[in-house]
């Protein structure tokens, strides 16, 4: 996946807080070796999502053991609904599972409560 969103001179920048309710989901995996074709798919589906209406964002993490969590916010069902049934999106998930997961985790949760703190600039 692409670096996660940033500002000039900020670094990382996590999606910010939305009003509740709505939806978050959480991609967990652990990759094969075989990277073939994966950041153009990710990059990809990046464009895609980004064009759903009711999509709010994506956080991205990799530890340096392999683990791989990705969280994608949707303003509600249909967003998701959206997302999930579009076909070049379900066609790189076929691929994901034959060639660039070893195991993956899908958890799908509404977010009742949410904020944001960032540390005041000093001058």
């Amino acid at each position: 996946m692409s670096d996660p969103q940033s500002l000039p001179g900020h670094g990382p920048v996590p999606v910010p807080a939305h009003e509740p309710p709505y939806y978050a989901v959480v991609f967990t995996s652990v990759r094969t070796a075989d990277e073939d074709g994966d950041a153009e798919t990710a990059e990809r589906m990046e464009e895609l999502v980004e064009k759903v209406p009711g999509y709010l964002g994506m956080d991205h993490a990799r530890s340096a053991g392999g683990l791989s969590i990705t969280v994608g916010y949707f303003q509600d069902a249909a967003a998701l609904d959206a997302w999930r049934s579009d076909l070049e999106h379900r066609r790189a998930q076929q691929r994901g599972r034959a060639q660039w997961y070893d195991r993956y985790t899908l958890h799908v949760a509404k977010v009742e409560r949410s904020h944001s703190y960032e540390r005041p600039a000093t001058g």
